[in-house]
């Protein structure tokens, strides 16, 4: 039964199914699909790419509004709509072959391993979000792309609240999803333009085990289908 005092009108934690669950045609939510010693080798790496070359940073949106989250990119930079290269040839870090390789067996978990998604899916961007407490990230598409291939997500630290929507609207019909750390989500195909977004981070909720202090990383990754310059 749903808490009306909770804010989104979301169950609780414990009230909250745990099992695989085709959300909407085409996006599949797996829990626990990363162990926690994945987790801790992912929060390393993450922090790693935080403080590089490109470091987290609330992006700017075109109308002068602030990201709440900090986010930053392997592969391509990114500014809020585009892909780009920057500097001479690009600043971004380059995507990491084991991480693309993690990317397909995300896909192939989602739509099975001889799926055409799986066989054709190598990702070579990945968007690292860090939301604290109180960021949130409004209803949106991801439209930036050049390419259809689904979206890989992968969620590590404190719980959050996922809305997932539907390709026409960023109102309802929607349904709200509890993301936690380890747990992979995909969207593709009828749903690869669905309206998303993340209305609530829940504080606390990641175990003492992870490594983290606070606060939720997520890391998307996807297939631009851009032409690297000069090749």
């Amino acid at each position: 039964m749903t808490d009306p005092s909770t804010p989104f009108g979301v169950p609780e934690l414990f009230e909250l199914p745990r099992e695989r669950a085709e959300i909407a045609p085409g996006a599949v939510h797996v829990p626990g699909w990363l162990d926690l010693a994945r987790q801790r080798e992912l929060v390393l790496r993450c922090r790693e790419w935080a403080t590089g070359p490109v470091p987290l940073r609330h992006a700017v949106l075109p109308g002068g509004g602030r990201m709440s989250v900090r986010s930053t990119t392997l592969g391509w930079d990114w500014a809020p709509y585009r892909y780009l290269r920057t500097g001479e040839h690009k600043r971004a870090p380059d995507m990491p072959g084991w991480l693309a390789e993690l990317g397909r067996r995300a896909v192939a978990e989602a739509c099975g391993e001889d799926s055409a998604e799986a066989r054709d899916y190598r990702p070579d961007t990945a968007l690292l979000n860090f939301y604290d407490a109180t960021a949130r990230m409004g209803m949106h598409q991801d439209r930036d792309e050049f390419s259809a291939a689904p979206i890989v997500s992968l969620s590590l630290g404190d719980a959050c609240v996922f809305r997932f929507g539907n390709p026409q609207t960023r109102a309802a019909p929607y349904r709200d999803v509890e993301l936690r750390s380890g747990d992979l989500f995909v969207f593709g195909g009828p749903s690869r333009y669905a309206f998303h977004g993340v209305p609530r981070i829940l504080p606390g909720t990641a175990a003492p085990e992870l490594g983290m202090k606070g606060g939720r990383l997520n890391l998307t990754l996807r297939m631009t289908g851009r032409a690297v310059p000069g090749r």
